[in-house]
């Protein structure tokens, strides 16, 4: 699908001094001036020399380096994010003395959630592509607003009842069978759990502020238990075994349907759409339905008020 959600967020930009569209005055080119230089992610002989070059960053990019060990750190003094993707790290440790840390991230080889007791300043927590069998060890990191551990080995989701001001938890690509232990993240705005192993979506009840929801790549046979996830603007479903639609009329939100690739071959079932009137894009492809030579304006003709049907924007 061609607007399909990477669940993966890029590199956050450098902050902009401006306002938008407002040029640079001589007073905030002077501050500008006056900030600490970023580093940016270069090949690197070792972790000391790039911090001895800038003590004061406030951004380390050390990405697309062969850092083995994480060492060095201790000259740091505002560092506020630092970036450590496609590295051979296997461990964290050596973070203690961060405390000024609002964003880490580890692409690597990482086992194990460990040592980030200290940072209690940490809002956003990347640990994506590792291979870590466990969440542990965050709980006492409350100020989490964005948590991605995509692409891991986790079987279970627990030990983030504490983490109230989550507002986007990512858990794609991992091992999960289960949706559980989620009733305490009342303020998750989006939450991704493509490509487990889930067969039912259950326990969202305490999620009402939920505006994305993302479930594709699972063994879900049926449309349930989203009755107080009404704020819904985004479903993705893509590619499980449902044979109908059901149980959505209550989303009154809802903009995006994502129901490609799964056995649903009832056109009377797709009518209950008529329902769903702020519905801007559906996707149906790869579905018996969809095998008909007028698939297209059938389903027009029941959602008129669709923009866009599986990547075509409608005429």
């Amino acid at each position: 699908m061609e607007d399909y959600k990477d669940e993966t967020v890029g590199i956050s930009e450098e902050p902009q001094l401006g306002g938008e569209g407002e040029a640079l005055g001589a007073d905030k080119y002077e501050k500008a001036a006056a900030l600490p230089v970023i580093i940016p992610g270069v090949q690197v002989a070792n972790i000391e020399e790039v911090v001895k070059a800038d003590p004061d960053c406030y951004e380390l990019d050390l990405n697309h380096n062969r850092i083995e060990k994480l060492e060095k750190f201790e000259l740091l003094t505002r560092v506020e994010r630092l970036y450590l993707r496609w590295n051979l790290i296997k461990k964290i440790e050596n973070l203690h003395m961060l405390t000024s840390l609002v964003e880490v991230e580890f692409f690597n080889r990482l086992t194990k959630i460990e040592n980030l007791q200290n940072l209690l300043k940490l809002e956003k927590l990347y640990l994506v592509a590792n291979r870590i069998t466990e969440i542990e060890n965050i709980n006492m990191l409350t100020n989490l607003t964005m948590l991605e551990l995509g692409d891991n080995k986790i079987k279970k989701i627990e030990n983030i009842d504490s983490l109230v001001n989550l507002r986007q938890l990512f858990l794609g690509r991992n091992k999960i069978t289960k949706i559980e232990n989620l009733d305490n993240l009342i303020k998750l705005e989006l939450l991704s759990l493509q490509a487990n192993r889930i067969v039912k979506i259950e326990n969202l009840e305490n999620l009402t502020k939920l505006t994305e929801l993302y479930l594709s790549e699972n063994g879900i046979e049926q449309v349930e238990n989203l009755d107080n996830n009404v704020q819904l603007e985004t479903l993705d479903l893509a590619k499980n075994r449902l044979k109908s639609i059901d149980n959505i009329n209550n989303l009154v939100r809802l903009e995006e349907l994502w129901l490609n690739n799964n056995s649903i071959d009832n056109w009377k079932n797709v009518e209950v759409l008529k329902e769903n009137k702020t519905l801007k894009t559906v996707y149906l492809e790869h579905n018996p339905v969809a095998d008909e030579a007028m698939y297209r304006l059938k389903l027009r003709d029941i959602a008129p008020w669709l923009e866009k049907i599986d990547a075509t924007l409608c005429r």
